[in-house]
Order: C-alpha cells, then sequence, then structure tokens
C-alpha cells in the first residue's frame, strides 16, 4: 500500500513544506525596511555628513587665521631688523600709496612685492637673495607657487596678497592705523572698511 504522505528529498511532507514556506516569508517581510524606515535613515546620514563638512570647514578657517596671525607676527620682526640695521623701515613711493580703505584687492600686490624684496633680499623676484635675508620665504608664501616663476606678491595661507601700506608714515594725515607701517591680510573677507574678519598688526 502506497503511503499517502508525500515527502520531499529532505523527508517533509507537503503540507510541513508549505508551512516552512510561509513562514519564512513572514519572516524575511518582517526583517526588510520599509521606504520611510530607509528615508529617515538616509535623512539621518545626510544630517550628519552636513555637520562634519561644516566643523571641517570651521577648522580650515580657523587654522588658516592661526597661520595668518603667525605670519605677520614674524614679518613684523623682520621689519624690526630691517629698521635695527637700516634705521627705517623698508617704505618707498609704492607702499606709501596703498590706502587701507581700498577696496580693489589687485592693489596689495605691488606693495606686497616691494615687502618681498626688502625682506628677502630678492631685487630681481627670481628667489635669489642678492642681499642679506631678513625673512626667509617659503615656496607656499610667494604668488605663483610655481618656482619657475618671478615672484608677484607675498602669499598669506587663504591665498590673497599680505598687504603692506607705509601711507601713515608717509603723512600723518593720510589713512592709516600705525604711525610706522601697516600689515594685514583680508582672511576670508574683503578689502576695503569692512575689516571685521582681517588678520592686522594694529
Amino acid at each position: 500500500m502506497t503511503n499517502s504522505r508525500m515527502t520531499n528529498d529532505e523527508g517533509m511532507t507537503k503540507r510541513e513544506c508549505s508551512s516552512f514556506v510561509i513562514r519564512h516569508s513572514s519572516f524575511r517581510a518582517a526583517s526588510a525596511f520599509t521606504l520611510v524606515e530607509l528615508l529617515v535613515v538616509m535623512v539621518i546620514i545626510l544630517i550628519l555628513a552636513g555637520l562634519i563638512l561644516a566643523t571641517s570647514s570651521y577648522v580650515q578657517k580657523k587654522g588658516k587665521r592661526s597661520r595668518a596671525e603667525a605670519e605677520i607676527a614674524a614679518i613684523s620682526a623682520a621689519l624690526e631688523n630691517y629698521k635695527a640695521d637700516n634705521g627705517v623701515y623698508p617704505r618707498d613711493g609704492v607702499t606709501d600709496n596703498l590706502d587701507v580703505t581700498t577696496t580693489t584687492l589687485s592693489n596689495y600686490e605691488a606693495p606686497s612685492l616691494k615687502l618681498y624684496e626688502y625682506l628677502s633680499g630678492d631685487s630681481d623676484n627670481n628667489r635669489a637673495a642678492e642681499t642679506k635675508t631678513y625673512f626667509p620665504f617659503k615656496p607656499t608664501q610667494l604668488s605663483p607657487q610655481d618656482q619657475t616663476q618671478a615672484v608677484t606678491s607675498i602669499r598669506d595661507p587663504f591665498g590673497n596678497p599680505y598687504a603692506y601700506s607705509t601711507m601713515k608714515a608717509s603723512d600723518p594725515t593720510k589713512n592709516g592705523f600705525n604711525p610706522t607701517f601697516d600689515l594685514w591680510s583680508i582672511g576670508d573677507g574683503a578689502p576695503g572698511t569692512n575689516q571685521t574678519k582681517w588678520i592686522k598688526n594694529w
């Protein structure tokens, strides 16, 4: 007599096999993420990524400001050494004409280049000192960064030229802050009268 309970290869009856498939399908359905849950997870990941990027940007800006402050202090010390040797701070018609209220960033380049020439001893701007060096500029502090090209300005950590003005020294009635020299970086701000983001020696 034939057994009415038909079994599969693993010895399960049809009824047992069917019950197993239903239970297994229910388990898979219960363990799967819904669309809403996936969207919530994606939103949380995007928020966290935004916070990390914002923090990273803040840290980078703060690091650049700290570097600019240190460089301005070091260049100011070099200017004091220049004065000790020469009796005056470096100045000429170019540095006397830079107004601190100028709104044109390109106006910083010529006085910045003059400052480089005075402190580096490189009058040809070819990155080779010909006289006494008061400040050893690193390649990253000079524009352009391509060392095969002539120097055009001293570069701050934000990629802008440092500004050097002796306008107040040339005429106390003109715009300026120090009676000797003004040295500053606009940081991540802009040239002009709004100096809230500037790093300066006054």
